[in-house]
């Protein structure tokens, strides 16, 4: 990935000192995260270690953004995702240069989106003929025609 200009780890380090200090003192997000981080520093070396690993590919984070999400599974809404989106793009678009907070912005909705599929998405639980029919085995996805044998295809 090429970095993009405007982007380095100190500007990160500012960026995600600022963005948590809006997050901790945010009427919805502030709970969740304060009761969430017991040593603030740590997380935010974490935090920071994380977009650089993320926008610079310096492999800095080590760690497991998901498994720590579902831990407050319970909490976290899709409504706060868009509440923390926010709070990013204000943050990126007030210290970052126009190019670097796009992608900030573009990355954080990626991520967002991840993670409110790992916390959210459910497959649906299949109906008792469902279950049948799946025991009976599945049917093929196509058979082959004679036609398509003729032609190379098979």
């Amino acid at each position: 990935m090429d970095t993009i200009e405007g982007i380095d780890d100190e500007r990160l380090e500012k960026l995600v000192e600022r963005f948590y200090a809006r997050v901790r003192a945010d009427d919805a997000l502030g709970p969740i995260f304060n009761d969430a981080v017991g040593d603030w520093p740590e997380h935010l070396e974490k935090l920071t270690a994380f977009w650089s690993s993320v926008m610079l590919t310096s492999g800095r984070y080590k760690g497991q953004p998901v498994p720590a999400h579902r831990k407050y599974a319970d909490r976290i809404t899709p409504e706060l995702f868009e509440r923390w989106l926010g709070l990013w793009k204000i943050t990126t678009d007030e210290l970052m240069a126009p190019d670097a907070a796009a992608a900030l912005q573009a990355k954080a909705a990626r991520i967002a989106e991840s993670l409110q599929l790992a916390l959210f998405f459910k497959l649906p639980v299949p109906s008792q003929p469902a279950k049948a029919a799946a025991r009976q085995g599945p049917e093929p996805a196509f058979a082959y025609s004679s036609s398509m044998v003729r032609n190379g295809h098979g």
